[in-house]
């Protein structure tokens, strides 16, 4: 079985895939485009080693953020992985809906021309400035969000196919739009409070300007303040009004490209979300064993439950 658990940042992802990882003796992989960079873990909100509970997690910290991964590289890497795990229980998580889709979906690269970017999560402004440093010349204007993109891919991907070509199951976390908000500027101050500052400063020192780092929210940001541009409030109320639109269009890229099943999270009681999904991923698995359903034909895709531990 695999399992994608998918929604905007800070609506639980992280903690659900644990506890379905522990339900259904899964490994977890990484889909988070920022997350597989060393030593981006507080703005990335990236997993902490004693929250992991002793479940293999893969593709996290796996690159130098002076590396340039695509993309391309990560449906390498992903798909390696589920050939290699096969008979286990596989949970993807995290927010990078492309890496998701390249990963499960009939994506198709030009080899020679694998420097995709996940230009799908990037602001319009850092969209603007890589297109300038493509073609200087270029007169695409900065909230033409689509023409940007375009250009930007233009010769470097084939156009893919929409096809899944694994059986999934996608699970969908959601909440009212304020309490998102809400939860979304906490979590930025609660960044600051673990030290978001003193890591940003530990890349800045040592004078290292990556693409990732140019493009990640809270990392760009406060590369500003560091050199003077900008207020450190400034600073901080710029990550939660990005971290806000980020959130706002991975909604929009999910409910457009995935089959999802959505679950309002009750913040309250995180285990009455748990075993919601449970039961849904549960009737969903006997439905298909018991009638051999062929999931393709019903657009939800889910094969049968691996060894799954009973609590």
């Amino acid at each position: 079985m695999i399992l994608a658990i998918v929604g905007p940042t800070g609506v639980g992802k992280t903690k659900l895939s644990i506890e379905l990882a522990k339900k259904y003796n899964a490994i977890i992989i990484n889909s988070d485009a920022m997350q597989v960079y060393q030593k981006m873990n507080i703005g990335t909100a990236k997993i902490k080693e004693n929250e992991k509970e002793g479940i293999p997690h893969y593709l996290f910290d796996i690159k130098d953020v002076t590396d340039n991964y695509t993309v391309y590289d990560y449906q390498k890497d992903a798909r390696n992985l589920i050939e290699k795990y096969k008979d286990r229980n596989i949970i993807f998580v995290g927010g990078t809906g492309l890496y998701l889709k390249a990963a499960l979906y009939s994506y198709e690269f030009n080899e020679e021309e694998n420097k995709v970017n996940h230009y799908d999560e990037l602001t319009n402004d850092i969209l603007y400035e890589l297109a300038l440093k493509k073609d200087a010349n270029m007169t695409i204007h900065k909230n033409n969000r689509q023409r940007l993109i375009r250009f930007l891919n233009k010769e470097n991907i084939n156009v893919p196919a929409s096809k899944p070509i694994y059986d999934a199951l996608y699970i969908g976390l959601t909440c009212e739009r304020s309490m998102l908000y809400e939860r979304i500027n906490n979590r930025v101050d609660e960044m600051f409070r673990e030290g978001l500052i003193d890591e940003v400063k530990s890349f800045y020192d040592k004078k290292i300007n990556s693409r990732i780092l140019a493009t990640a929210i809270g990392y760009k940001e406060l590369y500003d303040y560091f050199d003077g541009k900008i207020t450190l409030e400034e600073s901080k109320e710029l990550i939660k009004k990005k971290s806000r639109h980020y959130a706002k269009r991975q909604y929009t890229w999910f409910k457009n490209q995935m089959n999802v099943t959505w679950f309002d999270v009750d913040f309250d009681n995180f285990d009455n979300t748990i075993k919601e999904v449970e039961k849904y991923i549960n009737e969903k698995a006997k439905k298909v064993i018991k009638f051999g359903i062929n999931s393709h034909d019903e657009n939800v895709v889910i094969g049968r439950l691996k060894k799954p531990i009973k609590k």
